[in-house]
Protein backbone atom coordinates (compact mmCIF):
# COMPACT_ATOMS: atom_id res chain seq x y z
CA UNK A 1 0.00 0.00 0.00
CA UNK A 2 1.48 3.17 -1.15
CA UNK A 3 2.11 5.66 1.68
CA UNK A 4 2.45 10.02 0.26
CA UNK A 5 4.59 12.15 2.82
CA UNK A 6 3.53 15.95 1.69
CA UNK A 7 5.97 17.90 3.59
CA UNK A 8 5.74 21.68 3.03
CA UNK A 9 8.78 24.00 3.25
CA UNK A 10 9.80 25.37 6.56
CA UNK A 11 9.48 29.38 7.20
CA UNK A 12 11.88 31.05 4.41
CA UNK A 13 13.64 34.28 4.75
CA UNK A 14 12.68 37.28 2.93
CA UNK A 15 15.68 39.34 4.68
CA UNK A 16 17.21 40.36 1.08
CA UNK A 17 14.27 41.40 -1.23
CA UNK A 18 16.66 41.68 -4.39
CA UNK A 19 16.22 37.28 -4.38
CA UNK A 20 14.67 35.85 -6.69
CA UNK A 21 11.94 33.59 -5.04
CA UNK A 22 13.35 30.16 -6.42
CA UNK A 23 16.10 31.94 -4.09
CA UNK A 24 15.13 32.74 -0.93
CA UNK A 25 16.75 30.55 1.88
CA UNK A 26 15.18 29.21 5.32
CA UNK A 27 15.10 31.70 7.72
CA UNK A 28 16.17 30.76 11.76
CA UNK A 29 12.74 29.66 12.74
CA UNK A 30 12.56 27.09 9.48
CA UNK A 31 16.23 26.26 10.81
CA UNK A 32 14.67 24.96 13.27
CA UNK A 33 11.89 23.42 12.27
CA UNK A 34 12.98 21.08 9.63
CA UNK A 35 14.72 19.07 11.84
CA UNK A 36 11.91 18.45 14.55
CA UNK A 37 9.67 17.69 12.07
CA UNK A 38 12.27 14.88 10.83
CA UNK A 39 12.87 13.36 14.33
CA UNK A 40 8.98 13.02 14.13
CA UNK A 41 8.65 11.23 11.00
CA UNK A 42 11.68 9.02 12.64
CA UNK A 43 9.69 8.56 15.65
CA UNK A 44 6.12 7.46 13.80
CA UNK A 45 8.16 5.79 11.35
CA UNK A 46 7.26 8.02 8.31
CA UNK A 47 10.52 7.32 6.45
CA UNK A 48 10.34 7.46 2.85
CA UNK A 49 12.28 4.74 0.01
CA UNK A 50 11.88 8.02 -2.51
CA UNK A 51 12.16 11.75 -2.43
CA UNK A 52 10.84 14.11 -4.89
CA UNK A 53 11.70 17.60 -4.11
CA UNK A 54 11.40 21.41 -5.59
CA UNK A 55 14.57 21.93 -6.83
CA UNK A 56 14.23 25.72 -4.68
CA UNK A 57 16.80 26.62 -2.20
CA UNK A 58 14.43 26.35 0.76
CA UNK A 59 13.33 22.82 -0.19
CA UNK A 60 16.80 21.83 -0.51
CA UNK A 61 17.08 23.31 2.80
CA UNK A 62 14.64 21.79 4.03
CA UNK A 63 15.12 18.55 3.20
CA UNK A 64 18.51 18.59 4.40
CA UNK A 65 17.71 18.91 7.61
CA UNK A 66 14.85 16.44 7.64
CA UNK A 67 17.19 13.50 6.00
CA UNK A 68 19.52 12.64 8.79
CA UNK A 69 16.30 11.40 10.43
CA UNK A 70 15.99 8.79 7.68
CA UNK A 71 17.98 5.36 7.18
CA UNK A 72 20.08 6.78 4.35
CA UNK A 73 18.78 4.23 1.99
CA UNK A 74 16.23 6.75 -0.21
CA UNK A 75 16.46 8.02 -3.33
CA UNK A 76 16.07 11.75 -4.37
CA UNK A 77 15.12 13.33 -7.19
CA UNK A 78 14.94 17.75 -7.46
CA UNK A 79 12.71 18.73 -10.12
CA UNK A 80 12.26 21.42 -10.90
CA UNK A 81 8.46 21.23 -11.82
CA UNK A 82 7.59 21.23 -8.10
CA UNK A 83 7.82 24.49 -8.18
CA UNK A 84 5.14 27.03 -9.23
CA UNK A 85 3.23 24.46 -10.06
CA UNK A 86 -0.55 23.36 -9.00
CA UNK A 87 -1.99 20.33 -7.56
CA UNK A 88 -3.01 18.23 -11.14
CA UNK A 89 0.96 18.94 -11.86
CA UNK A 90 1.76 17.29 -8.12
CA UNK A 91 -0.48 14.70 -8.81
CA UNK A 92 1.22 14.02 -12.30
CA UNK A 93 4.64 13.97 -11.11
CA UNK A 94 3.40 11.46 -7.74
CA UNK A 95 1.71 9.05 -10.10
CA UNK A 96 5.14 9.16 -12.99
CA UNK A 97 7.73 9.33 -10.34
CA UNK A 98 6.50 7.43 -7.22
CA UNK A 99 8.57 4.25 -8.66
CA UNK A 100 8.85 1.72 -6.77
CA UNK A 101 8.60 3.26 -3.29
CA UNK A 102 6.39 2.16 -0.50
CA UNK A 103 6.88 5.43 1.55
CA UNK A 104 7.21 8.77 -0.99
CA UNK A 105 8.09 12.09 0.45
CA UNK A 106 7.31 15.13 -1.60
CA UNK A 107 9.12 18.46 -0.80
CA UNK A 108 6.78 21.48 -2.11
CA UNK A 109 5.20 24.74 -2.11
CA UNK A 110 1.88 25.91 -1.25
CA UNK A 111 -0.66 26.13 -2.38
CA UNK A 112 0.01 23.12 -4.79
CA UNK A 113 1.07 21.25 -1.21
CA UNK A 114 -2.14 21.79 0.54
CA UNK A 115 -4.76 21.18 -2.82
CA UNK A 116 -2.59 18.16 -3.25
CA UNK A 117 -3.87 16.82 -0.12
CA UNK A 118 -6.72 18.03 -0.31
CA UNK A 119 -8.07 16.53 -3.70
CA UNK A 120 -6.40 12.99 -2.69
CA UNK A 121 -8.10 12.49 0.28
CA UNK A 122 -11.63 10.83 0.93
CA UNK A 123 -11.13 9.17 4.28
CA UNK A 124 -9.59 9.10 7.92
CA UNK A 125 -10.46 12.01 10.47
CA UNK A 126 -12.08 14.67 9.95
CA UNK A 127 -10.53 16.39 12.47
CA UNK A 128 -7.05 16.40 10.46
CA UNK A 129 -8.89 16.94 7.72
CA UNK A 130 -10.30 20.25 8.94
CA UNK A 131 -6.95 21.46 10.08
CA UNK A 132 -5.50 21.24 6.27
CA UNK A 133 -8.60 22.79 5.26
CA UNK A 134 -7.66 25.49 7.42
CA UNK A 135 -4.16 25.89 6.36
CA UNK A 136 -0.86 24.15 6.08
CA UNK A 137 1.68 26.18 7.92
CA UNK A 138 5.25 25.77 6.95
CA UNK A 139 7.08 22.78 7.74
CA UNK A 140 3.86 21.00 8.15
CA UNK A 141 3.76 17.45 7.08
CA UNK A 142 0.02 15.34 5.75
CA UNK A 143 0.92 11.26 5.59
CA UNK A 144 -1.86 9.59 3.29
CA UNK A 145 -2.05 5.73 2.22
CA UNK A 146 -3.53 4.62 -0.45
CA UNK A 147 -4.77 1.10 -1.30
CA UNK A 148 -3.45 0.79 -4.82
CA UNK A 149 -1.32 -1.34 -6.13
CA UNK A 150 1.30 1.59 -7.16
CA UNK A 151 1.72 5.18 -7.75
CA UNK A 152 0.19 5.13 -11.57
CA UNK A 153 -3.12 3.75 -9.08
CA UNK A 154 -3.65 7.16 -7.30
CA UNK A 155 -6.43 9.20 -7.78
CA UNK A 156 -7.79 11.64 -6.88
CA UNK A 157 -9.77 11.03 -3.72
CA UNK A 158 -8.29 7.77 -3.23
CA UNK A 159 -6.55 8.59 0.27
CA UNK A 160 -7.33 7.75 3.90
CA UNK A 161 -5.24 10.61 6.21
CA UNK A 162 -3.05 9.30 8.53
CA UNK A 163 -1.23 11.91 10.06
CA UNK A 164 -1.21 15.45 9.61
CA UNK A 165 1.61 17.87 11.90
CA UNK A 166 2.82 21.28 12.03
CA UNK A 167 5.34 22.38 14.03
CA UNK A 168 3.71 24.15 16.73
CA UNK A 169 1.86 20.77 17.10
CA UNK A 170 5.05 19.32 18.38
CA UNK A 171 6.00 20.76 22.02
CA UNK A 172 9.51 21.71 21.98
CA UNK A 173 11.14 22.58 25.29
CA UNK A 174 13.72 24.77 23.69
CA UNK A 175 11.34 27.37 21.04
CA UNK A 176 7.89 27.11 21.85
CA UNK A 177 7.18 29.57 19.59
CA UNK A 178 7.54 27.34 16.67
Amino acid sequence: MPRLLLLRHAKSSWLNPSLDDFDRPLNDRGRAAAPVMGMYMAREGFRPDHVLCSSSRRTRETLACVMPHFKGEETVAFRDDLYDSSEDTYLEIIREHGGNADSLLVVGHNPATRETARSLIAAGSRDLRARIDEKYPTASLAVIDFDVPGWADILPMSGRIKAFMRPRDLQMEDDPGL
